[in-house]
């Protein structure tokens, strides 16, 4: 199995990108998840994904480590429980955090978050940082930095779904969820904290209908943003697709293929379910060996419809748009 993950990144490599119909890799072991974020170090593969209600250190980020980013392995939540401003920022306990984006600046480990409820926008998004992450104990290490951001019933955006890109000397936080769909906000690269009190810039909306879990991948000189259209959660009735857009600046406008621009509802579709993997989406963007990957889970339809992890190499086309290849069968 390892040795099929280096073939893959050997030939992102040497090619700058796979052939549209390479396999994305099988994975194994427990890779039970639900919104991954992956990160790769020399110490291994981690990722961080929204944590499970009723579970120990309650609600808070799960882990989980591979040696070589195909078998998985559980590695518990970041203990401490949920950390005692959420709660009394929001005004209740929420039973659990979602979405955890894990990013490293300057040698520091930096864990976006957010806490809400399904269908609100009484949101909050907070920050841990960790100054000597081991990605063989994930869970170790991390100190939580308080409130980045957040929105209240009433605004027209919400909190949650938080992506960092560091890009030159400047660091951005994409997030949002359904209303006005996808936003983004400047952060101080050291702190992790927002920086300034600017208005949310504006990337991408379907005038209140689903647009969330955004990614950025810069990649030769452009931006690509990444998100998730439609319905998550719901099991074998999922219809989670992943969609994509492009820009020359982080900040945007992003188009699609077509031209469309995003905040008008656009986005090309780059995978969609089929057969037994319903529901792909909670995407986000990550780079092994240099090389780009996209980690999403789907909804195991030879499963119950149980949330699992899957990941696949990016390439690209001809004309600078991003493929990838096959799912496992």
């Amino acid at each position: 199995m390892r040795l099929v993950l280096a073939a893959i990144v050997a030939a992102l490599v040497l090619t700058g990108g796979p052939r549209a119909a390479e396999p994305m890799p099988e994975l194994v072991g427990n890779i039970h998840i639900h919104d991954p974020s992956i990160i790769v170090t020399p110490s291994g593969w981690a990722s961080f994904a929204t944590g499970v209600e009723g579970a120990p250190d309650q609600g808070m980020p799960r882990t989980k480590t591979s040696p070589d980013g195909l078998t998985w392995t559980e590695t518990g939540a970041i203990p401490g429980g949920l950390p005692s401003w959420v709660g009394k920022e929001l005004g209740y306990r929420p039973r659990n955090i979602w979405a955890p984006t894990v990013s490293l600046h300057d040698g520091v480990t930096y864990l976006y978050y957010s806490a809400s409820r399904f269908g609100r926008n009484n949101s909050v998004i907070g920050v841990m940082t960790n100054a000597a992450f081991d990605a063989s104990k994930p869970a170790d290490g991390w100190v939580d930095q308080g409130l980045v951001f957040r929105s209240k019933s009433g605004d027209w955006l919400n909190a949650i779904d938080p992506f960092r890109i560091d890009t030159g000397d400047r660091a951005w936080l994409a997030f949002g969820s359904y209303w006005d769909g996808i936003r983004m906000i400047e952060v101080d690269p050291v702190t992790g904290l927002r920086k300034g009190a600017d208005e949310p810039l504006r990337l991408a909306s379907r005038n209140g209908e689903a647009v969330e879990a955004a990614a950025i991948l810069e990649h030769d000189g452009r931006f690509y943003l990444f998100v998730s259209f439609d319905a998550c959660c719901r099991k074998l009735d999922s219809t989670y697709r992943i969609m994509v857009g492009r820009a020359d600046a982080v900040t945007g406008p992003y188009l699609d293929h077509a031209g469309t621009p995003m905040l008008d509802g656009g986005g090309t579709e780059l995978l969609k379910g089929t057969g037994r993997f319903i529901g792909p989406g909670g995407q986000e963007v990550f780079r092994a060996e240099g090389e780009p990957w996209l980690a999403f889970h789907y909804y195991d339809g030879e499963d119950g419809g149980a949330p699992k992890l899957q990941l696949a190499p990016l390439g690209f086309s001809a004309d600078g748009w991003p493929e990838i290849g096959l799912l496992p069968e």
